[in-house]
């Protein structure tokens, strides 16, 4: 297991980039309200590896205020993301689309990630009513895993964060633009397309993921509502067959899937993202990933 509870990464007041164990204020404080006013404190970590189980990494005894908060992880710190689509049951009735066999997988780039509190850019080829959102529930792997049974996959896992998988509907699903079968990598691949935050939650904080609520605002406005028991393929399923016959990296992201009714797409009349777009994605015991829009 590694040596801290939660993980944050941010900007210290003395203009350093650290890694720490913040210090709650009190019992259930959200970390995506911080700001600099706020005066968090943390404890910083050290060590070259944050997934260090033999002694290297430690939370150490100095004291540092946070000036401010980025996500977790660096574009540097994770080797890819893989991302299941169509993992709630009410979101494939929303697609139009029967459950499938297996997990419905796909990636994105590290370069993806986005900090907490920084905006998602939209490209150009995406500015024309159709970038969307998506609230996920995601997973961090704490050692490299291959062929792992089911029953011990909740063991790979390090801890949990929010994640927005970013999405280009016309680039994903218009015959035109995607050809006849929808695709799912280049559409929601650019940059900053995968805020990820506001920190890392380590497992044992968790517990039972099943038990987690997901809801996605989108200017103040509950537009995804969800208990992650709704998926059909749950955290402890996607990292064994993830694993299957394929090692998944130490840091590599699964990101678990949106729920169902509220992406932009599926809303009368749509809702795609705009300049000035406020995203927050709020999940049980870990708190809001907070992300504004602006277009390239």
């Amino acid at each position: 297991m590694v040596v801290w509870t939660r993980l944050i990464r941010f900007v210290a007041t003395d203009g350093r980039v650290l890694r720490g164990e913040p210090i709650m204020p009190s019992e259930g404080f959200d970390l995506g309200t911080v700001t600099e006013e706020t005066a968090l404190q943390a404890k910083v970590i050290t060590g070259e590896d944050m997934y260090d189980e033999t002694g290297a990494t430690k939370v150490s005894d100095e004291v540092v205020t946070v000036k401010k908060l980025l996500g977790p992880l660096a574009q540097s710190d994770v080797s890819i993301l893989r991302c299941v689509g169509l993992n709630y049951a009410k979101h494939i009735r929303e697609a139009g689309r029967t459950p499938p066999p297996f997990p419905f997988i796909f990636f994105k780039p590290n370069t993806c990630i986005q900090d907490h509190g920084a905006d998602v850019v939209i490209p150009r080829i995406a500015q024309d009513d159709q970038a969307d959102y998506e609230g996920e529930l995601c997973l961090v792997l704490a050692k490299d895993a291959k062929d792992v049974p089911v029953d011990q996959a909740l063991d790979y896992v390090a801890a949990y964060t929010c994640g927005n998988d970013v999405s280009s509907r016309k680039l994903q699903r218009d015959p035109k633009l995607a050809g006849g079968v929808p695709q799912w990598g280049f559409s929601k691949g650019f940059d900053t397309f995968a805020p990820l935050g506001p920190c890392l939650v380590r497992s044992d904080l968790i517990g039972d993921p099943k038990l987690l609520e997901l809801k996605t605002i989108i200017n103040g406005k509950v537009n995804q509502k969800e208990m992650v028991s709704d998926l059909l393929f749950d955290c402890a399923y996607l990292v064994s067959y993830l694993s299957t016959g394929t090692t998944l990296q130490k840091g590599s992201v699964i990101m678990t899937g949106t729920p169902g009714v509220g992406v932009g797409a599926g809303l009368k009349p749509p809702q795609y993202l705009v300049p000035g777009t406020q995203m927050e994605v709020v999940i049980d015991k870990i708190g809001t990933l907070k992300n504004g829009v602006r277009f390239a």
